[in-house]
């Protein structure tokens, strides 16, 4: 996202938020942000409409990645941003119960199936007896009368 775009969602000016940028800069490597170069702010001006106040700035703007715009959140000192970084906290939080969760299911389940396989294993050798010794017999002898039919 566009730091206008974020200082929109985050309820300051775009100066503001470049402000908060420059004097965090630590917090935001290149993987966080990085500006625009001439082509592509041309490029973004000519794909987004809404973007066309951007094209008489004298600086690039600058985008950010979804870790930036995290990043935004707790070096802003608005409700909004406030309320943001409050949220991703807890959302964190919940992933990580999610995933201690699913490591228990995990473990759970592979205890299961190590424990069925093995009782499974037991029932498949029991029926590979039993059918070996359905081939073992001798064929008996047929008793009774053959019945013939014929035709009339």
């Amino acid at each position: 996202m566009l730091d206008s775009d974020l200082a929109e969602i985050y309820g300051v000016k775009t100066s503001r938020l470049n402000e908060q940028v420059k004097r965090n800069i630590d917090r935001f490597p290149a993987d966080f942000m990085f500006q625009l170069t001439d082509k592509e702010k041309e490029e973004v001006i000519a794909n987004c409409d809404h973007l066309e106040n951007i094209k008489f700035s004298r600086t690039n703007p600058y985008a950010f990645t979804e870790h930036g715009a995290m990043m935004l959140a707790t070096v802003l000192n608005t409700p909004t941003a406030i309320t943001t970084s409050v949220l991703i906290v807890r959302a964190f939080v919940k992933m990580r119960e999610i995933l201690s969760t699913h490591k228990e299911l995990a473990r759970k389940l592979t205890e299961l199936e190590a424990k069925y396989d093995e009782q499974f294993k037991v029932v498949f050798q029991a029926l590979r007896e039993l059918m070996q010794h359905e081939t073992e017999k001798k064929e008996r002898p047929i008793i009774g009368y053959k019945i013939s039919r014929s035709k009339e």
